[in-house]
């Protein structure tokens, strides 16, 4: 049960297969860390000013890169999943995302110019889509990531219909 003024939670779930997704987002910037932080350990391990302790150990700057990521690698997906929501209700379509920082956005259906649904490389192999809201505010578009291919189709083209009955209402 919510108090007043409190903003309820979006009644929609993203995929599960969003996980997957932020998973594997994950696991490739960690290994990008890891690789460079190897690298840098490296090249600065032969240098005669770095410090003694690091002499000769390269592993030592991609074993702290490990120590630090893997907390956010194990959690920031499920949390997310359990953060991001989303609801189309009446002529409002309201969403909330976040991992560190919540954002909440409620786009009014009537002011939407273009909805797009888009795919990247590995959300094409999971089946899962990105939705973009457009309007003519100036915080730009709003996005749904994580939505089930067939979910965002639908959605983009319910979307898509209102705004233009709402349009010709206004006429």
């Amino acid at each position: 049960m919510t108090s007043p003024g409190l903003l309820r939670d979006p009644a929609n779930r993203v995929s599960p297969k969003a996980v997957g997704l932020w998973v594997l987002q994950s696991l490739i910037a960690f290994a990008l860390f890891a690789g460079g932080s190897a690298l840098l350990g490296r090249w600065v391990s032969g240098w005669s000013l770095a410090p003694a302790w690091l002499g000769g150990r390269w592993w030592l700057p991609p074993l702290a890169v490990l120590v630090v990521v893997t907390p956010f690698l194990v959690a920031e997906p499920f949390v997310r999943y359990a953060v991001h929501r989303w609801e189309l209700s009446g002529d409002v379509i309201y969403a909330r995302s976040g991992f560190l920082t919540r954002e909440w956005v409620f786009v009014p259906v009537s002011r939407i110019q273009t909805v797009d649904k888009g795919q990247g490389p590995l959300e094409r192999l999971l089946g899962i889509a990105t939705l973009r809201i457009r309007t003519a505010s100036h915080a730009g578009s709003s996005t749904i990531a994580g939505l089930d291919h067939a979910v965002a189709a639908g959605l983009a083209e319910r979307l898509a219909h209102r705004a233009e009955e709402l349009r010709d209402d206004a006429t």
